[in-house]
């Protein structure tokens, strides 16, 4: 991995693209008017641009790059603030002042809806085992501007943590949580998204295991949570009781506590 710039830069944008090098502890490559395909040839290396107003993480060989975007929650979000329902809501049970611990945190989509619905007196934790994808999609949250003033509050209120997500149970309390939330990569892809399109060459396809639902049900206190495509078999393999949408292809399991 290395750090460049965008294009079109300035020395303020020169700086902020050296202190994320620094950041993430690679090298930074002065751009000179080099295509990204040039320096990665050069380099044999994935890549990351500091642009403007976000950063772009460039897979060796790929011309497409994975960005921040906060995906399916803005009309999510939306919904919810006319009143309709939202599925993880529901099968998360989630209200005000609640605590999150989202284990496959991804682009953020479920993690903000989970800020927004637990409001200014909740908590939700992303964790994310690849730091790449953490260090942008933190920068994200941070900084993207949705046009909805409560879901740019939402989105800053969650915390990321670069680790990998058993580790970090392993490392709280028992029931410290309210509800644990597990949205791995179905074993059918669902690739509709352009956002997941990206998403996928990079992120970690570590499956869930007996281990890992073990700790997160003894780190929550009131139910652990499971996304997955309709004909997972991980809903009946760890005991989660699963909420079947007929015109969905996935769907949601829980496991009270």
């Amino acid at each position: 991995m290395f750090v460049t710039t965008s294009t079109r830069t300035d020395r303020q944008m020169i700086e902020k693209t050296k202190k994320t090098a620094e950041t993430l502890a690679v090298p930074y490559v002065p751009r000179k008017k080099k295509s990204v395909n040039q320096l990665q040839n050069e380099l044999n290396s994935n890549c990351l641009v500091v642009c403007k107003n976000r950063l772009e993480l460039f897979e060796k060989g790929s011309p497409s790059p994975f960005f921040f975007h906060p995906n399916s929650a803005m009309f999510r979000i939306k919904r919810l603030l006319k009143g309709e329902h939202d599925p993880f809501a529901d099968a998360a049970m989630l209200s005000k002042g609640m605590t999150v611990l989202d284990c496959t945190l991804g682009l953020g989509s479920d993690s903000i809806v989970a800020s927004f619905l637990v409001g200014e007196n909740g908590k939700v934790t992303g964790v994310e085992g690849q730091k790449y994808l953490a260090y942008i999609v933190q920068n994200g949250l941070r900084n993207w501007d949705s046009g909805i003033p409560v879901m740019n509050a939402a989105m800053e209120r969650v915390s990321v943590i670069h680790s990998n997500s058993l580790d970090y149970l392993k490392s709280l309390p028992g029931n410290s949580v309210d509800c644990v939330y597990f949205d791995p990569m179905f074993e059918e892809s669902i690739l509709e998204s352009y956002g997941i399109k990206a998403l996928v060459q990079f992120a970690i396809h570590d499956d869930l295991n007996e281990e890992l639902i073990v700790e997160a049900l003894r780190v929550a206190k009131l139910r652990v949570v499971l996304k997955d495509h309709y004909q997972s078999n991980r809903f009946e393999k760890f005991g989660f009781q699963a909420i079947r949408r007929k015109s969905s292809k996935f769907h949601f399991g829980f496991i009270n506590k």
